[in-house]
């Protein structure tokens, strides 16, 4: 098996956990809570990281870990803690699947990967599969949940460059783990403020975290940066489609939420866009295992 094909299985199991997640938080975790819903899923899941790896950011690491955490972990969680509330399962999961375009240009403007035209054909055609779903929706669009998951969309995708950029500077289960338990430490005290005493959590709501915790966090962001250190971020935004996919084929089967032909037509074409924009095995080489001093100069630094 290709190296490429590889890595981008691997970083598959990202968006598939995520895409899950969002029924989990709707169903599982309660809805007063979105502040001590981030905060219980990314502690643990840094902490059982940092268990594993056994080792304390040092020097820039320690700003850096704050900065990922906000962006990748703590507001990204918080809202979209918000939009699983406030959306139902497909509608939610559908309105973040437009991360691939900004991630396209946001690595372009960091860190100089130009996306290629199978990637901007599969992101146009993957999106546009995204809002065949989305606009042929019979479910009212709640403002504020589709608003959170832009908002969303835009700090994950800032954060996720970033922490391609710097992956060479630290270990991936060490630097997921800062991040986790940047984000968290970040949102805690803010959440003691705005949210007062945490919620009373029942064998119910512990599944849930369990899950969120485990599988769609500490799991699911080793294997995303994994797959960033070793493919173009084009390439690993694109997988992202699975997110909506997960989320309206649950929708579907488990919540009940409605599956008409124009949504079929809009997952096929989301699946499409995925395969579409997959790279050659050469052009991902290329791309994922440029020497550490080259790829300092495209930054800049």
């Amino acid at each position: 098996m290709e190296a490429n094909l590889r890595w981008s299985l691997v970083a598959a199991v990202a968006p598939i956990a995520w895409g899950a997640n969002y029924f989990v938080t709707r169903e599982f975790l309660p809805a007063a809570s979105p502040l001590y819903g981030a905060v219980l899923r990314a502690l643990p899941a840094g902490l059982l990281l940092l268990a594993m790896c056994r080792q304390l950011p040092s020097g820039s690491w320690w700003w850096k870990s704050l900065l990922l955490g906000v962006l990748n972990m703590g507001g990204f969680f918080t809202l979209v803690y918000l939009a699983a509330q406030r959306l139902p399962t497909s509608v939610a999961s559908t309105v973040m699947a437009t991360a691939p375009l900004v991630v396209m240009l946001v690595a372009w403007a960091l860190i100089g990967e130009r996306p290629g035209v199978r990637h901007v054909a599969g992101a146009a055609v993957g999106v546009g599969g995204v809002c065949l779903m989305l606009l042929t929706s019979a479910v009212a669009l709640d403002a504020i949940g589709v608003l959170a998951s832009v908002a969303a969309i835009g700090t994950s995708s800032l954060g996720h460059v970033l922490a391609k950029r710097w992956s060479a500077e630290a270990g991936l289960l060490a630097s997921t783990s800062w991040q986790l338990l940047g984000g968290g430490l970040v949102l805690l005290p803010l959440a003691v403020v705005v949210e007062g005493a945490p919620p009373a959590l029942d064998g119910r709501a512990l599944l849930g975290f369990g899950y969120a915790t485990v599988v769609a966090t500490a799991l699911a962001f080793v294997t995303w940066f994994a797959g960033l250190r070793h493919l173009p971020a084009a390439t690993v935004g694109l997988l992202g489609l699975l997110n909506p996919v997960t989320g309206v084929l649950l929708g579907t089967a488990i919540a009940g939420e409605g599956l008409g032909p124009q949504q079929v037509c809009g997952l096929m074409l989301a699946l499409g866009g995925i395969l579409l924009g997959r790279p050659s095995a050469r052009t991902a080489a290329a791309a994922a295992v440029r020497p550490p001093r080259a790829r300092r100069s495209v930054r800049g630094r």
